[in-house]
């Protein structure tokens, strides 16, 4: 057995999969309404043009069949998965920052892992232009105004997580602190909150920009300190009525299952009953006496060391209800809660979960997957796990985590075991196409057509982020949908409320000197992705520019301008776009 100074991963029982099997197939199911419903065809889409130009290249984007492509270089492997892809003159910027590739990679690593020194006015200035009124209260001031206030209305209820998913939408296209735009999408999803409803997002303001963006770099038994007492949590997972007399386990068996030690850990329902009437933990342990993994007897001992913690229905703060509390000695993960009970119990909890190897193999595999791939090697996720657990006191653990990830060589080398979900793939394309991008009604709903609607997830899991859960028919046929709504520019403009709000000008931004189909699918090849398209899905865009003419000759004016949008569109089709 190995000692805790080094985070081991067991083989462990599999957990029960009734709840949460039902969970995700009631998430399943909506999403496929959803999807179903933005398909059905209406009186109003019958009339829109279909555009033929923007044909899909048969059997060009079956993502389930391909073969791993080769990598592309580090520079761009860093841009699409510590950036939500290169805007226009980033990867240049990137390449400035070094003589090989090594530099170049470390001083991007570092540059994203500080924040602070990257000017990002421009985004500011456009995000204040936008005239939102909640980015900047308090939490207490959130809590006034559009959570208790008398006769607050459902659209004042809803403000603050309206105007918090407009604001990341605008960051994560016009950001320059990239890696703090996708590590806020990752832990969005780790501590996943369903922020439509009427207790969580009247302060989804402060959840976002507090307790999860305030602690991305930080400390994690900080963070989970932040989730654990924000009124978000508090109420999406029921803890604001647990009681000694009536426990209700939801926030523990999570803070177990998903935030702290995953399913991963869990030993099963057993337990063992010593000769002298004791519980004893059945779960292997490890030099210490510590157990590796945790049972459901921990979590129903947790559930109460969570009595009572409330939010204050006056000021929206942290409170402790000591009357409804269990104040008897309880024993989590053959620990005894230190004695006088109290508040102290939930802390002394928490304090477990955080220093818990198994926590420190959990969070670092996690974090691999969204930066690396869906099944990353164990070398990096070993690597993470030991400076995790290692500096699990530090107040800058994880950005010590995360530049441990980023640098290590299955970083830089490993492409083509992930798909960008939704998210990114909108958000990708609005950033390589140097879009003129602001929210606005009809961009929101093609978007969430998708399946991936911002803070939108009701299971407590989050969205998947494995690739099967993303590459097949609906929702690629989705993404190609938003494609082409998005390359078509005459059904973004138009007279309604999100006129002039959204332009993608294809042939102002490609020199007039590249005027063959070759030269053109190239050019915007390189633009896009930084490199070239391989032959199976470059030689059919050529000839859809072509159609029909030499190559390799100039194109007419009026055929480039024709149809210099789709082309762009295919690229974004293409498979080698859906990488990340």
């Amino acid at each position: 057995m190995s000692s805790p100074n080094h985070p081991t991963e067991l083989l462990t029982s599999p957990p029960s999969p009734g709840r949460r099997e039902l969970l995700r197939q009631g998430a399943a199911l909506t999403t496929a309404s959803v999807a179903a419903t933005a398909l059905r065809p209406t009186a109003a889409r019958a009339q829109e043009p279909v555009a033929a130009a923007m044909r899909t290249p048969q059997g060009a984007h079956d993502l389930s069949a391909a073969t791993a492509p080769a990598p592309p270089t580090p520079e761009i492997i860093a841009l699409n998965r510590m950036a939500f892809g290169p805007r226009p003159g980033d990867l240049e910027a990137l390449m400035a920052l070094g003589g090989t590739s090594a530099e170049r990679l470390q001083a991007y690593v570092d540059q994203q892992l500080n924040p602070e020194t990257i000017d990002d006015s421009a985004c500011d200035a456009l995000i204040n232009a936008q005239g939102f009124a909640t980015l900047g209260k308090s939490r207490q001031q959130l809590w006034l105004d559009h959570v208790v206030k008398q006769n607050v209305t459902w659209d004042e209820r809803m403000q603050p997580a309206r105007e918090t998913l407009h604001a990341t939408f605008l960051r994560a296209v016009y950001s320059k602190r990239q890696l703090v735009e996708v590590l806020a999408d990752f832990w969005h999803n780790h501590f996943n909150v369903y922020g439509w409803d009427s207790w969580s997002a009247g302060t989804w303001v402060y959840y976002d920009r507090d307790v999860l963006r305030g602690n991305l770099f930080g400390n994690f038994r900080q963070m989970l300190g932040a989730v654990a007492k924000s009124a978000a949590m508090l109420y999406y997972l029921d803890n604001v009525s647990n009681t000694s007399a009536g426990p209700n386990e939801n926030y523990a068996r999570e803070l177990f299952e998903l935030h702290g030690l995953g399913a991963e850990n869990y030993f099963g329902v057993a337990s063992i009953v010593g000769p002298d009437g004791k519980y004893l933990h059945p779960a292997p342990k490890d030099a210490n006496g510590n157990p590796l993994l945790y049972v459901d007897e921990d979590i129903y001992a947790a559930t109460q060391c969570f009595t009572g913690w409330r939010i204050d229905q006056a000021t929206g703060d942290f409170r402790f209800e000591d009357a409804v509390h269990a104040k008897y000695s309880k024993i989590v993960l053959a620990q005894a809660t230190p004695s006088g009970a109290g508040v102290q119990d939930g802390e002394f909890v928490l304090d477990l979960i955080a220093n818990h190897v198994g926590t420190a193999r959990y969070i670092s595999r996690k974090l691999c997957r969204r930066l690396i791939s869906d099944d990353p090697p164990e070398s990096v996720v070993q690597a993470a796990a030991d400076v995790f657990y290692s500096q699990r006191a530090a107040p800058d653990q994880l950005k010590q985590v995360v530049r441990t990830i980023l640098l290590s060589p299955e970083f830089s080398t490993t492409w083509g075991q992930k798909i960008k979900r939704p998210f990114e793939y909108v958000v990708s394309l609005l950033r390589a196409s140097n879009a003129n991008f602001a929210w606005g009604d009809s961009f929101r709903y093609r978007y969430e057509a998708m399946g991936q609607a911002l803070f939108n997830w009701r299971p407590p899991d989050g969205y998947p982020d494995r690739k099967e859960n993303w590459s097949s028919t609906m929702p690629m046929l989705q993404r190609w949908r938003m494609c082409n709504w998005l390359m078509d520019g005459w059904k973004i403009g138009g007279d309604g409320p999100d006129k002039d709000k959204l332009r993608i000008d294809c042939r102002s931004q490609m020199p007039a000197e590249i005027t063959t189909p070759i030269a053109i699918v190239d050019y915007w090849a390189q633009r896009i992705l930084g490199r070239v398209l391989p032959d199976d899905e470059r030689q059919p865009i050529i000839d859809f520019m072509a159609a029909g003419r030499n190559p390799e000759n100039s194109l007419p004016a009026d055929q480039i301008n024709d149809r210099l949008r789709f082309l762009v569109g295919l690229i974004f089709m293409a498979p080698s776009f859906q990488w990340r």
